[in-house]
């Protein structure tokens, strides 16, 4: 069976697909438009966090800071929505609790994509051209974030995938 290209993606707050052209994102490195499976987790997650201020740079907003909390958090929920074969935000919010973040003001974005939509360039533009996504992304609020990328897709039969999570958050 051929494989073909496919993308999902979500989004949660709660608060107490166009691909960029390669020259939109060349001060993130070549790491932004690399699958995550051909980069290591590292790079992808720089190159993740790298687009992400550049669109918040873009709106006048400050830089997001990575939080190992927060990444542990993200983190696990991406690889267990791959191997549960699950895609959904579930208690976001307890779970970033329970990876120690103590934070009121909370939100998630997820994602997956496959072949050229799993590359960090592509789901960041997908999540921008989302109105809930991008909110997240642009919320002034938002100091801290942590991201996770696992190799894989939240359904089987699907090749080439990464699946991705970002947590964020304001510290309390």
């Amino acid at each position: 069976m051929p494989l073909r290209p496919r993308h999902t993606f979500a989004a949660a707050t709660v608060t107490a697909a166009l691909i960029i052209p390669s020259a939109a994102h060349a001060s993130c490195g070549a790491a932004a438009s690399a699958r995550p499976a051909s980069i290591s987790p590292a790079a992808a997650v720089h190159a993740t966090l790298c687009l992400l201020n550049e669109q918040r740079a873009k709106h006048h907003l400050r830089p997001l800071h990575e939080s190992k909390k927060l990444d542990r958090a993200a983190r696990g929920h991406s690889h267990s929505m791959v191997k549960h074969r699950y895609f959904g935000h579930g208690d976001f919010a307890g779970r970033i609790h329970r990876a120690g973040y103590r934070g009121y003001t909370l939100g998630e974005n997820i994602a997956w994509g496959s072949l050229r939509y799993s590359t960090p360039a592509s789901i960041v533009d997908m999540w921008m051209h989302s109105a809930g996504h991008r909110e997240n992304i642009l919320r002034p609020q938002f100091r801290d974030i942590g991201i996770g990328i696992a190799n894989g897709a939240p359904e089987g039969g699907v090749g080439g995938a990464a699946t991705y999570t970002t947590d964020f958050g304001k510290p309390a």
